[in-house]
């Protein structure tokens, strides 16, 4: 047995396709893209980044070609509507000039690893002047860390992108049934996102796609760096996790490598704990 957080990238688990990443340039998001493209699948990659991040997406991108695998990366809002559809003609246009397998559906995996919202309390603190939560700020986070899901599968579904085999992956947390300060807003947002994962698998299921929510344990990405408090809860996880380590964006990328294959297609609709039991040692 062995602690290390590595996936085992000799293990003969070929994938084929397109998947496509909302949050591709940074934590979980880039470790599934590389993943996926390490396994055999084309890369399609929603991200928002500044000039000054842009290089981080460059060498994303670089090493999923060095793979020799295709990556269309749009430097987009994944939550904007009009976007949202300009973004998935393009990959419509894209996916259907190639030949895929008989029976394939042209995207094989969404994941939707969205992290922006607000992290403000409810209330006011009583510890002087508070910046508390508003209607503006609830339903942003809201929207885009949860809603947003609903609204790329309907896209990519009318323009015949998913079907048959497909996978669909949503990156909740704890936060879902756990009280964190200043995270009610996302708290909210998981729990919803939760739910339209259950719903989703429930009306998909006809159609032979898989929904499923990952709950990671605590890992070191910039969005949890965002949460305030977030040494004291990187030193909490880290003992109370059975390991003794925190989670790493590659044990989420390894899993959602393994649930992707076609054996997996009967597990559907669930929160799967990726965590290294962290969550039920807490």
């Amino acid at each position: 047995m062995t602690n290390s957080s590595s996936t085992q990238t000799d293990l003969p688990l070929k994938l084929s396709g397109w998947a496509v990443i909302l949050g591709a340039s940074s934590g979980f998001g880039e470790a599934i893209s590389l993943e996926l493209a390490r396994r055999g699948m084309d890369i399609v990659g929603v991200h928002l980044d500044l000039r000054s991040t842009m290089p981080n997406v460059e060498r994303i991108v670089g090493q999923i070609q060095a793979l020799g695998q295709k990556a269309l990366f749009f430097n987009q809002n994944a939550a904007d509507e009009q976007k949202r559809k300009e973004m998935c003609d393009q990959m419509a246009a894209q996916m259907t000039s190639q030949t895929a397998g008989a029976g394939s559906p042209r995207v094989r995996v969404l994941v939707h690893s969205l992290a922006f919202g607000t992290l403000r309390p409810f209330l006011p603190t009583g510890d002087g002047p508070t910046d508390v939560i508003g209607k503006s700020h609830l339903d942003m986070t809201c929207d885009v860390m949860a809603h947003s899901l609903l609204y790329w599968t309907q896209d990519l579904l009318s323009r015949g992108l998913l079907g048959q085999g497909s996978r669909i992956f949503a990156m909740t947390s704890s936060g879902s049934h756990r009280v964190i300060a200043q995270y009610g807003a996302v708290s909210a947002a998981k729990s919803a996102l939760e739910s339209h994962c259950r719903q989703l698998a429930f009306e998909l299921a006809p159609r032979g796609i898989a929904v499923n929510a990952l709950c990671a344990g605590v890992t070191d990405t910039p969005a949890l760096r965002k949460i305030p408090g977030n040494e004291k809860m990187i030193a909490v996880a880290t003992e109370r996790n059975p390991a003794k380590r925190l989670t790493t964006p590659q044990d989420v990328a390894g899993a959602v490598a393994v649930l992707a294959h076609p054996l997996a297609g009967w597990i559907s609709g669930n929160v799967i704990h990726v965590d290294g039991g962290e969550d039920i040692a807490g």
